[in-house]
């Protein structure tokens, strides 16, 4: 044998044999959470919507009567709107995959919101909210868009998920409404 392939043998040093296998657990470890994240979203996609909200209730998700589902991100300390109100909200809305089908910033920022006329999880979930809040909303489909969805945005039946955030809330006096809304604030 000659020296270039010769290859001396040396044990392993005190100590070197663990730190080898914890090395080892750790991009074990790194590759299976890299696995769970790639497919979360794939995952979460395979279930219906009624599947997916069982699986997604409980710990700091509640769940109204109707069947919205909400989690608080942020609570505030300012009034809750009534259903006559107008609010200003910064708003994000997905689908369950995490693709963005509207926002207030695409629109320029926030955006004023009847809560009459608009879909019954929206109507239903800002009135949880007080002034300054930031919550997240899981809209099974009849409070959503239903069967129909949005054509080019929503598939029909699709769970959609908003996060919202009240910016203020404008009574129907201040805007000199004596309650009803202006013609054309109906459904988003």
């Amino acid at each position: 044998m000659s020296e270039v392939t010769a290859v001396p043998l040396r044990p392993i040093a005190k100590g070197s044999l663990a730190k080898l296998w914890l090395g080892i657990a750790a991009v074990a470890l790194v590759g299976v959470t890299a696995a769970y994240v790639g497919t979360q979203k794939q995952v979460a996609m395979a279930m219906s919507p009624a599947e997916f909200l069982a699986s997604n209730h409980g710990g700091s998700v509640v769940e109204t009567p109707s069947g919205l589902q909400y989690k608080i991100l942020e609570e505030g300390d300012g009034p809750k709107p009534t259903v006559n109100d107008l609010v200003l909200v910064d708003y994000e809305g997905r689908l369950l995959n995490g693709e963005v089908f509207d926002s207030s910033a695409r629109h320029g920022g926030p955006a004023p919101m009847p809560l009459q006329g608009m879909i019954p999880g929206w109507t239903e979930g800002l009135q949880l909210m007080n002034s300054g809040s930031k919550y997240r909303f899981w809209m099974k489909p009849d409070l959503a868009f239903g069967d129909r969805g949005v054509p080019g945005k929503i598939p029909p039946g699709a769970l959609i998920v908003f996060d919202v955030t009240v910016k203020a809330i404008i009574p129907p006096q201040a805007m000199g409404m004596g309650g009803e809304m202006p013609p054309g604030h109906g459904a988003m």
